[in-house]
């Protein structure tokens, strides 16, 4: 399915063009160059408690563009900055619920696990960084997958390093499931919520042995 979106670039400005949404409703942004100004960009925002610690959320309208757990400053941080370097400089609203977002997390956490599932996504970065996190949508709930394999599934099985990469940048937390990607030994390696959140979230999904300790 092809719609005429607005691609961003690298800082903020936008122009017209075609980009993928896909069955995930997934919404891929690509980054191309361009002398246009834009209107400021309205977010809603909002914190949500989980059982893995309180989450922060950022929407744009229907779609969501950003979560990350609200204990990691720097992450958090990271994220505003990630946004308003690919939206341009934007205004947050305060939101019981952007996007559905929580109303899906609630969901997930109360053993709805495909719920996240259905939670359209709105991707800002550059194509490469748009395949990972289009490919970590396509990691089914209960299984895991290593970096190499990620990285030949898209394609680019000499660029693991690239996708961890881009798998260690993913800023929509949860709803692309970086924490699915593990070690080729099977090892959990690195997340950026920290190994007990993505043990926790794998075990709570099937995927790792045990029951789901209290974080």
């Amino acid at each position: 399915m092809t719609l005429v979106t607005t691609d961003v670039n690298a800082s903020g400005a936008r122009n017209a063009g075609p980009t993928t949404l896909d069955a995930a409703g997934d919404l891929a942004i690509r980054t191309t160059p361009t002398t246009r100004t834009r209107t400021r960009t309205t977010l809603d925002v909002a914190t949500c408690d989980t059982p893995v610690g309180a989450v922060t959320l950022f929407a744009n309208g229907a779609a969501l563009v950003g979560l990350e757990f609200s204990d990691r400053a720097a992450r958090v941080s990271g994220l505003h900055q990630h946004l308003e370097r690919t939206l341009g400089p934007f205004t947050i609203r305060e939101h019981d619920d952007p996007a559905r977002a929580i109303t899906r997390l609630r969901a997930y956490f109360a053993g709805d696990l495909d719920a996240l599932d259905h939670q359209p996504v709105e991707f800002h970065g550059t194509p490469f960084q748009c395949r990972v996190w289009r490919a970590l949508r396509e990691i089914p709930r209960g299984r895991t997958e290593s970096y190499g394999a990620l990285a030949a599934r898209i394609g680019a099985p000499n660029a693991q390093r690239a996708v961890g990469a881009a798998n260690g940048g993913n800023p929509n937390a949860l709803f692309v499931p970086c924490h699915r990607v593990i070690a080729a030994d099977g090892t959990l390696h690195g997340y950026g919520g920290g190994l007990e959140r993505k043990a926790w979230l794998l075990t709570h999904e099937g995927a790792w042995g045990g029951e789901p300790r209290l974080f």
